[in-house]
């Protein structure tokens, strides 16, 4: 498998493009980080965006929910869609308001789609969904039964076509600006996970598990 991403009319970073990466690893590692993604479809002519939750298994993008999901049977069908998702590290506030910018890191992916219809390939995949909210979960949970996997559409996404664009760094003023008795700088932000609020069900006994207590995600 090639290192790098093709660079095609379709998934070339046009605007500001060398912000744009094609390395495998450094996609696969934004995929991973994000817990959200976006994916855009058009249906009888009409465009949506939808979001969703997601998963990565090798080189193909995991898409899950009902098995009355439109947008999963339109991708399950074999439709062109594009999935898109977004980590933000810091707001970036410039000496002009025309140069403020946020710092990110991104990732598009183009391609089609196929159903996962066996019980052993949604239960697979199930498992990559619930590693990917939280490491160590899929031991620790029950998993599915045959009638939730029956109730559940499974899509996989071949990564074959994708891009990240990533923005770093402090703000870019325009060179007379610099002088100006104003604040500019990057305010850092994270995603970090609060203090986990028990069910209110719980049986006492039941103690928070170690990979909830350390949660975090990526360099977060």
């Amino acid at each position: 498998m090639m290192s790098q991403f093709p660079v095609t009319a379709r998934n070339r970073v046009r605007r500001l493009p060398k912000r744009g990466h094609y390395d495998r690893e450094i996609v696969h590692a934004i995929i991973d980080e994000a817990l959200v993604c976006h994916v855009a479809f058009s249906m009888e002519g009409v465009p949506t965006v939808i979001p969703t939750l997601h998963a990565r298994r090798g080189d193909s993008l995991l898409l899950h929910g009902s098995s009355k999901s439109r947008l999963l049977r339109h991708v399950g069908e074999g439709h062109p869609v594009s999935v898109a998702m977004t980590i933000l590290d810091g707001i970036v506030l410039a000496r002009s308001v025309f140069h403020h910018s946020m710092n990110y890191r991104s990732v598009v992916i183009h391609g089609t789609g196929q159903l996962l219809a066996s019980e052993d390939d949604k239960r697979s995949a199930l498992e990559a969904f619930a590693e990917h909210i939280a490491g160590g979960r899929w031991a620790d949970a029950r998993k599915p039964s045959r009638k939730e996997l029956k109730a559940t559409t499974v899509v996989s996404i071949p990564i074959d076509l994708a891009a990240a664009k990533i923005r770093t760094g402090p703000p870019l003023d325009e060179d007379e600006d610099y002088a100006l008795p104003i604040w500019a700088g990057v305010l850092p932000l994270s995603l970090k996970a609060g203090k986990p609020e028990a069910d209110p069900r719980l049986g006492r006994d039941i103690e928070v598990p170690p990979y909830i207590r350390r949660y975090r995600r990526g360099g977060s």
